[in-house]
């Protein structure tokens, strides 16, 4: 349940995730929904509503890290019908915070809704992996 033009959207999505751990918000602010409703579930907990504020939070955060990171999004599943995509897996990143490098690894489930014919992240929720991810 895939088309191309999602596809090519998930490699820029990877892009923006890559600059957004490395501080520059910049490439994921290109694909945030403009047109609510959005929502924020971060990995430390709560909730963020609405376009503008789940913009502000994504900015405020990408604040935090340093310019030298890694980053990898590990996709288990994927898919889009119609308007409506997701991706579900684990995000593995080392950023740099307060000048420190800081693991973090993620379960991620995010979902996208074309505006005006382009995709759009509309919700992003992300909560701490306690284990690696094990085979089945």
């Amino acid at each position: 349940m895939s088309d191309s033009g999602f596809d090519e959207f998930l490699r820029r999505r990877r892009m923006a995730a890559d600059s957004y751990v490395s501080g520059d918000p910049a490439p994921l602010g290109e694909i945030v929904a403009r047109i609510s409703p959005a929502t924020f579930f971060g990995p430390r907990g709560g909730s963020v509503q609405g376009t503008p504020e789940v913009w502000e939070r994504y900015e405020r955060d990408a604040a935090a890290f340093g310019p030298v990171s890694e980053n990898r999004l590990e996709v288990i599943d994927q898919g889009a019908s119609g308007d409506i995509g997701y991706w579900v897996g684990f995000q593995r990143s080392t950023a740099t915070v307060a000048g420190n490098p800081v693991e973090f690894n993620l379960r991620i489930t995010e979902i996208f809704r074309r505006e005006n014919g382009e995709w759009k992240l509309v919700h992003r929720h992300a909560d701490p992996l306690d284990k690696p991810a094990q085979k089945a």
